[in-house]
């Protein structure tokens, strides 16, 4: 959700603010603004669209000189898409500006208040109630804008992550988290901020991450000041080394980011186990496991948060977890966990997953969970992100920057990650053999190039693309370990191409679904050699005698399907378990072809954020 941007230093602060907004586009977002101090005054442009639409309008209507200056993507909140309601925002003397990200949840009763003290606003927005919340507590108490803002915010309720800055003190701005990522880039005599680091990363390598109830009063010349916003008392910050390089959020040749992360697939699985599975030596390694090791043997149950496509990776980690491991798993989307008072108790482990590792809903669980006296383990990508500094242990995947919205690796690299974790356990219990363990590491060590072997068969899924890119409704099945591919695949047709698609597992076929099969639905069946291959076989007769389109990923060399169905997708045989690693690619493939082919937009796909960090 939203992206923020800003710069303070000796460079044109527009040039970095506009790359930088360009780079969080895929964050999602419905209109754009920039804000310039030139010495003399605040110069602020902003409109509904794109960056690219905010460039055109800016350049004829401002000048972009400055060496401050903040930028934003807003996805909306209170207020619909419009000019008026894009930020940066005024106060109602003109003196401060703000961009923020997330949601004052009390800003009505701060309106009210501020009306009755002659503030006017223009925009239908929370956010410009708290930039002139921040100027009333200045104007009445004669405060600076730092201290300002501290007292603000102790006064709201809800998530924000905020850039403001006085045009009267031109070499300051402020800044402050709370439930929303918020990084600084610091440079010789300047200073970076964003959403994450890529906005800034050809510029430094050193960065802070405020944490939550953090600000930080930014001065050019000068080190900055981090404080705890409810009590005031210093922070020494804790300057990290930026992993990111700038190659890895640029397309590399590819038409879209999506389409480059799917074929990154390869490296991102294998990046992901490097290191930590040795399979000469039969040893998997993973520290935050280890650590913590009697926790997990001894845990009554194994709780799985998460969202979205994170939420299909912990569903076929179910699988996973009581297969090899033999412990119980619930998996609970985080924006229900949250809320409905779940029984958790100290013996339970909950996984938390999370690509960003921002996500507002699974952040509300964790904290949730560690109330309760839960151990939580966390499952994410990005390196310092929220949570990752909020869980008790965890391990990162490595897929490297997702920027595509839909997500591809990291949902193979979320897989990776859960079935070292689940073979570790299975070994350290014995319920799983030797041989078996053995065949696991050997069979996961070549999931990377047999994914390349599916990449291969680009060119067909794309002529199957062709033929059904104008249906309006998809069906897809799957059985067991496939059963949440299924369901992956479906988001992710919906995600990029705006076709309604369903995700079932087979067998559930007969009750509802099988009324909506003709000889206009394409249903997308995965039937791999194992995991209830005959079963799936049958469900697939079922779907032919309807006359139903019928798309079969199959085991390489297959026969029985081949037979009925209109089009098969080979993949190479695995295990069962490793079997969603492969399944996977021809789906989100096909997706994007379709979408592709449809005109989409296919690595910002309307409505949708790729990092959900407001409810």
């Amino acid at each position: 959700m939203c992206g923020i941007v800003g710069y303070i230093g000796h460079r044109e602060a527009y040039p970095i603010i506009l790359k930088g907004l360009k780079r969080l586009e895929y964050r999602g977002y419905d209109s754009a603004g920039i804000a310039l101090y030139d010495g003399k005054d605040i110069k602020l442009s902003k409109t509904k669209g794109k960056v690219v639409d905010l460039e055109a309008k800016l350049e004829k209507e401002i000048s972009t000189d400055g060496n401050l200056g903040i930028g934003h993507t807003r996805w909306a909140t209170h207020g619909v898409p419009n000019d008026v309601n894009s930020h940066p925002h005024y106060s109602n003397s003109g003196n401060l500006v703000i961009i923020h990200n997330g949601i004052i949840e009390n800003y009505e009763s701060l309106k009210t208040e501020l009306k009755k003290r002659g503030y006017t606003f223009q925009s239908d927005t929370d956010t410009e109630v708290l930039i002139n919340l921040i100027e009333d507590v200045m104007k009445n108490d004669g405060l600076k804008l730092g201290k300002a803002v501290q007292i603000a915010l102790n006064q709201v309720v809800g998530a924000y992550a905020i850039a403001v800055f006085d045009k009267n003190k031109p070499n300051e701005i402020v800044v402050a988290k709370l439930g929303s990522p918020l990084a600084i880039g610091i440079g010789g005599d300047e200073f970076f901020i964003a959403s994450d680091a890529s906005p800034f990363i050809e510029y430094t390598k050193n960065a802070i991450y405020l944490e939550d109830e953090e600000m930080a009063i930014i001065r050019r010349g000068k080190d900055l000041k981090i404080r705890k916003i409810k009590d005031d008392s210093l922070v020494d910050p804790y300057v990290q080394e930026l992993q990111l390089n700038l190659e890895q959020i640029e397309k590399g040749g590819f038409d879209h980011f999506m389409l480059k992360e799917i074929y990154e697939q390869p490296n991102a699985i294998r990046d992901t186990y490097r290191g930590r599975m040795l399979v000469n030596e039969g040893i998997i390694k993973l520290a935050g496991v280890e650590d913590n090791m009697k926790k997990f043997l001894n845990a009554d149950r194994i709780i799985i948060v998460a969202c979205g496509t994170s939420w299909h990776a912990g569903l076929v980690a179910e699988y996973i977890f009581e297969d090899l491991a033999r412990i119980p798993v619930e998996v609970e989307y985080a924006s229900e966990f949250r809320y409905r008072n779940p029984v958790i108790t100290e013996k339970d482990i909950v996984i938390s997953i999370s690509q960003s590792g921002e996500t507002a809903d699974t952040l509300a669980a964790i904290k949730l969970a560690k109330s309760k006296g839960a151990f939580v383990f966390g499952i994410c990508n990005v390196v310092g992100s929220s949570i990752a500094r909020e869980t008790n242990a965890g391990a990162y995947t490595h897929a490297g920057p997702e920027i595509g919205v839909a997500s591809t690796k990291a949902f193979t690299t979320q897989i990776t990650i859960l079935t070292l974790i689940a073979l570790r356990l299975a070994r350290a219990k014995g319920t799983i053999s030797s041989s078996d363990y053995r065949l696991h590491l050997l069979e996961l060590e070549m999931i990377p190039d047999k994914v390349k072997k599916v990449l291969e068969s680009e060119a067909h899924i794309k002529s199957i693309a062709e033929i059904y890119k104008n249906t309006r409704n998809f069906l897809y099945l799957g059985r067991g370990y496939n059963f949440p591919v299924a369901l992956e695949g479906a988001l992710k047709l919906k995600e990029i191409s705006y076709i309604h698609a369903e995700g079932y597992p087979a067998a559930e076929m007969k009750h509802g679904p099988i009324a909506l099969i003709d000889e206009n639905m394409p249903i997308i069946v995965i039937a791999t050699k194992y995991g209830h291959y005959e079963k799936v076989v049958s469900n697939i007769q079922e779907i032919r005698s309807r006359k139903g389109k019928i798309i079969g990923v199959v085991t390489q060399g297959d026969v029985n399907v081949k037979e009925l169905a209109d089009h098969v997708i080979e993949v190479p045989e695995t295990l069962e378990s490793l079997s969603p690693l492969l399944t996977t690619i021809p789906l989100q493939l096909l997706s994007y072809h379709i979408a592709v082919m449809l005109g989409k937009n296919v690595d910002q796909p309307r409505n949708l954020a790729k990092s959900v960090t407001v409810e």
